[in-house]
């Protein structure tokens, strides 16, 4: 019967041997080391052919250390190489690198069945090779079909065929004189000289087998003892292979007949071909089987995340066989038959290999660089070592086919890209948090070590509400105010005792943070529990943000009644001393504006010293939003008389071009029969934000509360019959010079400055 499960281990786990050792070892002793080791020692000589093998496996080797360091500090789970990547880089990562992945161990069984078939055809020339190569490949997942168990057993004799092999390989070079060719090409490639990293790149794919038991992680025993201890002795015991057999093929051949016989091994090998072949045959139908077994369990990985589809990761309930993955899986290689020749697909599928090597050396990489606490392998690796080897990997690629290789990494950047959009959320945490905090520590350093100055001040915003739902109005505009550069954080107050509260604070946090994430807002919800309003405003002001990214705007909803907003005002003397400036304001309910829409923004002008500055630089900011790209920002003043107004409006025409702020001046003469109230409610009233001065009465004798009070309800009775307005108090360190001149700024820099 078939079950939708999770992916799990059979009953009776593989062990290092036969689950990790022999289908690695297997499929980097494949078809290239017989049918083309002899090309590329006729092509280098022994001296380079024993550099290109050393180098190629030297990234290997590498990358078998990279993932023996992460598969010993944490069970690698089904998909092998996915898991890997998935659990440290995250989902989107592990699906542009699965997919791939999964293509490349399909293709591979098809490519296999065609070596097979075309090393059969040497033999006997009439046999057809497409049909050849579908068989071979139903063959191979009919044996799959059986299990893993009996699949990797079955390649026990395999082993012992090789194993022949090389010994009759070894004792006939010693032994025999060396062969010489015998007249006419038998295909074994081109007589030309070929480049270095030509010879490497037909090479190199000879020892990318080295994840064939990374991808059974999931039928291990034990992956985190097995993984390391059968994928480093499989790695080794090519690499020594790899030195040896050239040293064998150079003494046995001569340069021609290594050039131009395949089968080279078999004229230099005591007992010949009944020897060779069947090591030949074996070798390369090993890899085809260690390529259908991996397949359908990094399918099944992906389904299991929800990444492909919840039925291609069915399995047998009896042996937990992918039964749906390994009919997709050899499906899919069978259906490849057909299209008669890969070696156009070949090279893309050797760079889908190279990239998740690359990827899996820099997790390991990033993974030692970022201090994680969790980061504890048995097996430490230097993440230089890893970086060099993920640099190599990626070199490689270009190396041996510049354009397959961008073909490729663009195939992965587009899987990137659609399964980011998806946001599906997984049930664990991965690297990239520890990456981002690494970088945020590092710049938080280095940032508190640079001095601030007015050049560089930007709001970074903490706006309080009584309840982010009902003040999104205000939440919006106050990320307005920061243009999307500046910190913003909402906070919610609630005032109470800690330990009585029924509901979390966490929890309330996560609403909000749902909320803003829900209205597309960029700012970070927290909730704190104080013991009254004002002293929470004061003292969560102080506290909120960090080293350079203190909270410099205060912005607090404008109350309804007088004694709240007196409460409010007492706030703003105390922050004041700390250096917080502060906005009390309201904002009109869909305050958005939309396509052409023109709105206009004031600020009413009392000078820079009084809070200008701040106001017009709020205002500008406002103004830079995408919502506000229409906007146009007037600047207002009253005039005691003819020759102040000429005053401001020379004042002002030389200060707005200067500061390099758009923005219209408007100066009138006060009447003496009207107050500055009805003044601003005339000319503002169908204003989109109006932004105005807060001067809030020092003192603390007996008649300051009630002159904080009268001064409360002149804020409420000015601020009621307009749209959306500010009071506005500018506490930073710069007050006066938050809006700069060019001469200013030069100054500022060390320049000297014409006054």
């Amino acid at each position: 019967m078939i079950g939708e499960q999770q992916p799990s281990s059979p009953r009776g786990g593989l062990g290092a041997f036969l689950g990790v050792y022999v289908p690695t070892v297997l499929t980097i002793l494949g078809v290239i080391m017989y049918l083309r080791f002899g090309w590329v020692t006729g092509q280098m000589g022994l001296t380079r052919t024993l550099v290109i093998v050393v180098l190629a496996n030297l990234i290997t080797l590498i990358t078998t250390l990279s993932f023996s360091a992460i598969a010993t500090n944490f069970k690698v789970g089904v998909g092998g190489a996915y898991y890997i990547i998935s659990r440290s880089l995250g989902l989107e990562f592990g699906g542009a690198i699965g997919i791939p992945l999964f293509l490349s161990q399909v293709f591979s069984v098809t490519l296999y069945a065609f070596g097979l078939a075309e090393s059969l055809q040497i033999l006997w020339p009439s046999l057809p090779v497409q049909p050849a190569a579908f068989l071979i490949i139903v063959l191979v997942g009919a044996l799959a079909f059986r299990g893993a168990n009996l699949a990797l057993r079955a390649q026990i004799p395999i082993l012992v065929l090789i194993a022949l092999s090389l010994l009759a390989l070894t004792i006939g070079a010693f032994t025999r004189p060396a062969v010489s060719h015998l007249g006419e090409s038998t295909g074994a490639g081109p007589v030309e000289a070929v480049g270095f990293w030509a010879v490497f790149a037909v090479f190199f794919p000879a020892v990318t087998g080295i994840m064939a038991g990374l991808g059974l992680s999931g039928d291990l025993k034990d992956p985190i003892r097995s993984i390391p201890r059968g994928a480093l002795t499989a790695t080794v015991t090519g690499l020594l292979v790899y030195l040896f057999v050239p040293i064998c093929l150079s003494r046995g051949a001569t340069q021609d007949a290594l050039l131009h016989d395949p089968l080279v091994w078999t004229r230099i090998a005591v007992f010949g071909a009944p020897l060779i072949l069947p090591g030949l045959w074996g070798a390369i139908f090993s890899s085809a089987v260690g390529s259908i077994l991996g397949a359908p369990r990094t399918l099944q990985a992906l389904s299991h995340d929800g990444l492909m589809p919840k039925f291609v990761g069915r399995t047998a309930k009896a042996g937990g066989e992918p039964v749906f993955g390994l009919i997709l899986s050899t499906a899919v290689a069978a259906a490849a038959v057909l299209l008669g020749n890969l070696n156009a697909v070949a090279p893309v599928v050797t760079m889908f290999f190279l990239t998740v090597y690359g990827m899996v050396n820099l997790v390991a990489a990033v993974e030692t660089l970022s201090g994680d606490p969790s980061w504890r392998p048995r097996i430490r690796v230097p993440w230089g070592v890893c970086l060099v080897g993920a640099i190599a990997c990626f070199g490689v690629m270009f190396l041996i086919d510049a354009r397959a290789a961008l073909g490729a990494l663009v195939i992965e950047v587009l899987l990137w890209i659609v399964f980011a959009r998806r946001e599906r959320s997984a049930g664990f945490g991965d690297i990239r948090r520890d990456v981002y905090e690494a970088l945020i520590r590092w710049s938080l350093v280095r940032l508190a070590r640079r001095p601030m100055t007015a050049r560089n001040w930007r709001p970074h915003v903490l706006a309080f509400v009584d309840h982010a739902e009902k003040r999104l109005d205000l939440i919006r505009f106050a990320t307005w105010l920061s243009q999307g550069r500046g910190v913003v954080t909402v906070c919610e107050l609630v005032v109470g005792d800690l330990a009585s509260q029924e509901v979390s604070s966490d929890e309330m946090e996560k609403r909000i943070q749902r909320l803003l994430e829900r209205e597309e807002l960029v700012a970070f919800g927290e909730v704190d529990v104080v013991r009254d309003v004002v002293s929470g405003i004061v003292d969560v002001s102080q506290a909120n943000g960090m080293a350079g990214f203190d909270s410099n705007t205060i912005v607090l909803g404008l109350p309804r009644t007088t004694e709240r907003l007196t409460d409010f005002l007492r706030a703003v003397r105390a922050l004041e001393k700390v250096n917080k400036s502060v906005l009390i304001g309201r904002v009109q309910p869909g305050l958005i504006p939309r396509g052409d829409e023109e709105r206009v923004v004031h600020v009413w002008w009392g000078g820079l010293q009084r809070n200008g500055d701040l106001m017009l630089l709020l205002a500008h900011l406002v103004t830079r939003n995408p919502e506000w790209r229409n906007a146009s920002i007037e600047v207002h003043s009253l005039a005691s008389s003819e020759m102040m107004k000429e005053h401001t409006e020379r004042q002002l025409g030389r200060l707005i071009p200067a500061i390099r702020i758009s923005a219209d001046v408007h100066v009138r003469i006060q009447p003496k029969d009207r107050s500055v109230r009805e003044i601003i409610h005339e000319v503002s009233a169908e204003a989109d934000v109006v932004f105005l001065g807060l001067a809030v009465p020092d003192g603390e004798d007996a008649g300051a509360g009630e002159r904080l009070e009268t001064y409360a309800q002149r804020l409420l009775d000015l601020a009621e019959p307009l749209r959306t307005v500010f009071f506005v108090k500018n506490s930073s360190l710069f007050v006066g010079r938050l809006v700069q001149t060019t001469e200013e700024l030069v100054a500022e820099d060390g320049s000297p400055s014409q006054s």
